[in-house]
Protein backbone atom coordinates (compact mmCIF):
# COMPACT_ATOMS: atom_id res chain seq x y z
CA UNK A 1 0.00 0.00 0.00
CA UNK A 2 1.43 3.75 -1.14
CA UNK A 3 0.98 6.80 0.38
CA UNK A 4 1.29 9.73 -1.34
CA UNK A 5 3.03 12.95 -0.29
CA UNK A 6 0.15 14.86 -0.44
CA UNK A 7 -2.50 12.40 1.63
CA UNK A 8 0.02 12.54 4.87
CA UNK A 9 -1.50 14.48 7.62
CA UNK A 10 -0.29 17.91 8.08
CA UNK A 11 0.47 17.21 12.07
CA UNK A 12 2.17 13.82 11.37
CA UNK A 13 4.45 16.00 8.84
CA UNK A 14 4.64 18.51 11.92
CA UNK A 15 5.56 15.77 14.34
CA UNK A 16 8.33 14.18 12.36
CA UNK A 17 10.10 17.60 11.72
CA UNK A 18 9.84 18.18 15.47
CA UNK A 19 11.37 14.61 16.65
CA UNK A 20 13.67 14.21 13.70
CA UNK A 21 15.72 17.29 14.57
CA UNK A 22 19.19 16.76 15.28
CA UNK A 23 19.54 15.86 18.91
CA UNK A 24 16.29 16.41 19.60
CA UNK A 25 15.50 12.48 20.43
CA UNK A 26 18.35 12.41 22.35
CA UNK A 27 17.32 14.95 24.30
CA UNK A 28 13.95 13.66 24.93
CA UNK A 29 15.09 10.26 25.67
CA UNK A 30 17.59 11.64 28.35
CA UNK A 31 14.76 13.64 29.77
CA UNK A 32 12.71 9.62 30.21
CA UNK A 33 14.75 9.04 32.91
CA UNK A 34 13.24 12.16 34.91
CA UNK A 35 14.01 15.53 35.39
CA UNK A 36 17.64 16.39 34.74
CA UNK A 37 19.85 20.33 35.08
CA UNK A 38 20.76 21.97 32.09
CA UNK A 39 24.54 20.92 32.40
CA UNK A 40 23.45 16.95 33.57
CA UNK A 41 22.15 17.21 30.38
CA UNK A 42 25.22 18.29 28.68
CA UNK A 43 27.20 15.81 30.18
CA UNK A 44 24.58 13.47 29.54
CA UNK A 45 24.28 13.87 25.55
CA UNK A 46 27.91 13.18 24.01
CA UNK A 47 28.95 15.78 21.64
CA UNK A 48 25.86 18.13 21.94
CA UNK A 49 27.58 21.72 21.82
CA UNK A 50 25.94 23.70 24.79
CA UNK A 51 24.70 26.74 22.14
CA UNK A 52 22.62 23.94 20.08
CA UNK A 53 20.92 22.42 23.48
CA UNK A 54 19.98 25.49 24.56
CA UNK A 55 17.88 25.85 21.22
CA UNK A 56 16.50 22.50 21.40
CA UNK A 57 15.69 22.63 24.92
CA UNK A 58 13.87 26.36 23.91
CA UNK A 59 12.01 24.21 20.77
CA UNK A 60 10.78 21.78 22.83
CA UNK A 61 9.62 23.82 25.29
CA UNK A 62 7.25 25.93 22.75
CA UNK A 63 6.40 23.23 21.39
CA UNK A 64 5.14 21.87 25.36
CA UNK A 65 7.24 18.87 25.11
CA UNK A 66 10.01 20.34 28.17
CA UNK A 67 8.72 22.37 30.67
CA UNK A 68 11.78 24.84 32.04
CA UNK A 69 11.54 24.85 35.90
CA UNK A 70 13.69 28.07 37.76
CA UNK A 71 14.44 26.95 41.39
CA UNK A 72 14.65 29.90 43.65
CA UNK A 73 16.11 29.09 46.26
CA UNK A 74 20.05 29.60 46.82
CA UNK A 75 21.52 28.64 44.46
CA UNK A 76 19.21 28.68 41.48
CA UNK A 77 18.54 26.17 40.19
CA UNK A 78 16.93 25.37 36.66
CA UNK A 79 15.77 21.93 36.00
CA UNK A 80 14.14 20.40 32.42
CA UNK A 81 11.59 17.93 32.66
CA UNK A 82 9.48 16.25 29.82
CA UNK A 83 5.31 17.12 30.16
CA UNK A 84 2.82 14.86 29.57
CA UNK A 85 3.10 15.53 26.05
CA UNK A 86 6.45 14.62 26.23
CA UNK A 87 6.20 11.57 28.14
CA UNK A 88 3.65 10.49 25.73
CA UNK A 89 6.58 10.39 22.91
CA UNK A 90 8.17 7.12 25.08
CA UNK A 91 6.93 4.87 23.28
CA UNK A 92 7.16 6.34 19.87
CA UNK A 93 11.06 6.77 20.44
CA UNK A 94 11.07 2.86 22.00
CA UNK A 95 10.18 1.94 18.67
CA UNK A 96 12.38 3.80 17.10
CA UNK A 97 15.26 2.50 19.00
CA UNK A 98 14.07 -1.19 18.06
CA UNK A 99 13.62 -0.78 14.59
CA UNK A 100 17.27 1.08 15.03
CA UNK A 101 18.77 -1.79 16.45
CA UNK A 102 17.41 -4.50 13.70
CA UNK A 103 17.82 -2.31 11.04
CA UNK A 104 20.96 0.38 11.49
CA UNK A 105 24.36 -0.78 10.85
CA UNK A 106 27.31 0.89 13.09
CA UNK A 107 29.03 1.82 9.46
CA UNK A 108 25.96 3.98 8.84
CA UNK A 109 26.18 5.95 12.03
CA UNK A 110 27.64 9.65 12.09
Amino acid sequence: MSIAAESLCPRYHRAVELVGRRWTGAIVRTLMGGPRRFNELLAGIPGISDRLLTERLRELEAENVVRREVKPEPPIRVIYELTDCGRDLGPALDEIARWAERWITASHTG
